[in-house]
């Protein structure tokens, strides 16, 4: 029995170990092909290059906004790139909004590895290039989804931004970790911990946070946290029956556009 259990012991270790040290590929699945924004039938849409602050040259996809419009700097989830988004973004810029969408790091055809740290930079680089278009913060609108509204969340304490939307977010991701892998001590491992709930009372542009009720990954008990973690202005939009890939929905999209256009009128419901 002792040798079964050292048997055990060292076996539990060896997964530990290997959970450690790959934690960044359990965490980060980068579509890494460069593609352009035509080859997705995003025609007009220009592609975007410039470097972040370490050194990383990024990608990003950009259409300017009509006249009196805000723009949406998108940050996408953990899995994919922009090219994945084309008719999210097919459906903004056809609604006259300007639209900037990142690939991180690591992600269709940028330079470098993902980390916490490596996202957030390039977050606060692609709002540096829209700023030198001539399109401050204050006509920004920042979306993140999933992972990506771990990016958003930081990357908007750092400035005064229009307004901040939230789709399926996190409280941390050690949190959604723990949830995922049971078996392992997430909250002793990662690296890369957004801490989103730590950070979110520092935006103080309008927040709209949107949540399946059915997430099946980030649970909507996240979302609900995250919410009253923030500073006022901020609304909540719970879709009942809504798995975590549901959200991209007509219905969700007009009231996004209505809180876009004006956060301050939003009602909260």
């Amino acid at each position: 029995m002792i040798n079964i259990a050292i048997a055990v012991v060292v076996i539990y270790a060896a997964i530990v170990a290997a959970a450690y040290f790959r934690q960044r590929g359990m965490m980060y699945f980068p579509d890494r092909e460069r593609v352009s924004p035509a080859s997705v039938g995003l025609a007009g849409v220009e592609e975007l290059r410039f470097p972040s602050d370490d050194g990383v040259e990024l990608i990003a996809w950009f259409k300017a906004p009509a006249e009196g419009r805000a723009t949406i700097l998108f940050f996408t989830g953990n899995a994919g790139s922009a090219a994945w988004r084309a008719e999210r973004i097919r459906h903004y810029i056809s609604r006259g909004y300007g639209f900037a969408i990142l690939n991180y790091r690591g992600y269709g055809g940028s330079t470098g590895s993902p980390s916490e740290q490596g996202l957030i930079a390039d977050g606060l680089a692609a709002a540096e290039q829209l700023a030198q278009r001539g399109i401050e913060p204050g006509k920004v609108v920042l979306h993140g989804e999933s992972l990506g509204a771990g990016v958003a969340v930081q990357v908007a304490t750092h400035h005064a931004f229009k307004a901040l939307v939230l789709e399926a977010p996190f409280t941390t991701a050690v949190d959604v970790a723990a949830k995922a892998y049971p078996y392992l001590p997430a909250r002793w491992l990662m690296h890369d911990r957004f801490e989103s709930v730590n950070h979110i009372a520092n935006v103080r542009a309008p927040v709209l946070i949107v949540h399946g009720e059915a997430d099946e990954l980030i649970p909507v008990s996240f979302g609900r946290r995250l919410f009253e973690a923030a500073a006022e202005p901020k609304s909540l939009l719970i879709v009942p029956n809504a798995g975590h890939n549901d959200l991209d929905q007509p219905p969700i999209r007009a009231r996004i556009e209505a809180f876009i256009d004006d956060p301050a009128a939003d009602d909260g419901n």
